[in-house]
């Protein structure tokens, strides 16, 4: 699958990018908040405070909580609330589009109906309608459903939107630091962390993804979710290459507990077969851990490395780092991590949902044949 067309951003030689945030709602410690935030405010990657390098002129919230920051926010700092998308994409040369937090229905399986198909299909209709594309962030997966996810990126990449996408987690401190070439041959490689399927599913199907992708990535041929004793089985027989792993990434979490790995409540593991023949698979153990961590071998040797989140003195110091892409990539109009990533972790996490409606059954996915090429050179931080 070929990258997104790369399009010279405006000429911005005359004035600081003017930047369109969307969201679905603004509250403290939404996503909103934590990256809207420090457009707003500045970052402080690697513990240095850097001012703001862009400036947010226009917001739409899809939802208006109780608890909102937005009106405060903008009589503060002088952006201008729309009641519409389209109003929202007027005369910016950049878009923030974040669908995370709201009050959604949930589906039977456990995924949350976000709106990101339906809020993403208007900025693209607004792009569209301006004639002018402009460099688009988009926060976290692109849906619970890859058939619309696949839409938004296809249709993105017809009107020539250079488009980002994911999360904070993979430029965060890593601990030990932990970066293979490019090129260099993997066997195996497991992700571990906790929390819901969904949500935290991405996340550390994304940790998986973006340390595994140094190989070139080639795509994935098939998917599966097992959950509670299922995948101590899976562990026990076919899946008895991910023990050793599992037991390294654990070693290095600075935020495990004294419980063992089969005293985790409802454990869950993410089984990602690879094209090139690479093992993958994403644990989630709530109870023995409360944070990131990759384990991979590659020539025989296995290595890993926590991604670190609060342990360095500052709240939430992942998201400096993505500010900081966010702004190079809207200065620049180049996104600093291929789209492919993302979009392929999102097919990854809707096959696993197929794969639990079908009570744990391997669904194949000759969709996900996603090739591309890692970033040289990304950003991880240092503190």
């Amino acid at each position: 699958m070929g990258g997104l067309a790369l399009l010279s951003p405006p000429l911005l030689a005359k004035r600081v990018p003017r930047v369109a945030a969307i969201v679905t709602e603004y509250r403290h410690w939404s996503h909103a908040d934590v990256v809207v935030g420090r457009l707003l405010g500045g970052n402080s990657m690697n513990g240095v405070w850097h001012a703001p390098r862009t400036r947010v002129v226009s917001l739409y919230t899809d939802q208006v909580p109780a608890d909102d920051m937005s009106r405060d926010l903008a009589a503060r700092h002088g952006f201008r609330i729309f009641p519409t998308i389209r109003e929202a994409l007027v005369d910016i040369d950049a878009v923030v589009f974040i669908a995370e937090h709201g009050k959604y229905p949930f589906n039977d399986l456990g995924q949350q109906l976000y709106p990101r198909f339906e809020l993403f299909s208007q900025v693209l209709d607004a792009i569209e309608a301006n004639g002018r594309p402009v460099p688009i962030f988009f926060d976290k997966h692109f849906s619970y459903s890859w058939e619309k996810a696949k839409a938004m990126v296809d249709r993105a990449r017809k009107l020539r939107v250079p488009l980002m996408a994911g999360s904070s987690i993979p430029v965060s401190v890593r601990q030990p630091r932990l970066q293979y070439a490019i090129g260099q041959r993997q066997e195996a490689g497991v992700s571990l962390a906790y929390g819901p399927q969904d949500a935290y599913g991405f996340h550390t199907l994304e940790v998986l993804e973006c340390m595994v992708e140094r190989r070139r990535e080639t795509g994935v041929t098939s998917v599966q979710m097992l959950t509670g004793p299922a995948v101590w089985q899976w562990q026990d027989g076919a899946g008895a290459w991910s023990k050793p792993l599992l037991d390294a990434a654990i070693a290095v979490s600075p935020q495990r507990t004294k419980l063992t790995p089969r005293e985790a409540k409802e454990p869950v593991v993410f089984v990602v077969n690879y094209r090139d023949g690479l093992r993958g698979a994403a644990y989630l153990l709530d109870g023995v851990v409360s944070d990131w961590s990759f384990a991979g071998l590659a020539g025989g040797k296995v290595e890993a490395t926590a991604f670190g989140l609060g342990s360095q003195g500052r709240p939430l110091p992942h998201f400096d780092g993505l500010v900081h892409c966010i702004e190079d990539f809207f200065l620049s109009g180049r996104p600093t991590h291929p789209v492919e990533r993302t979009l392929l972790t999102t097919g990854i996490l809707a096959a696993a949902f197929e794969s639990k409606r079908r009570q744990g059954a391997l669904v194949e996915t000759p969709e996900l044949g996603i090739s591309y090429a890692p970033p040289p050179n990304p950003l991880i931080q240092t503190a």
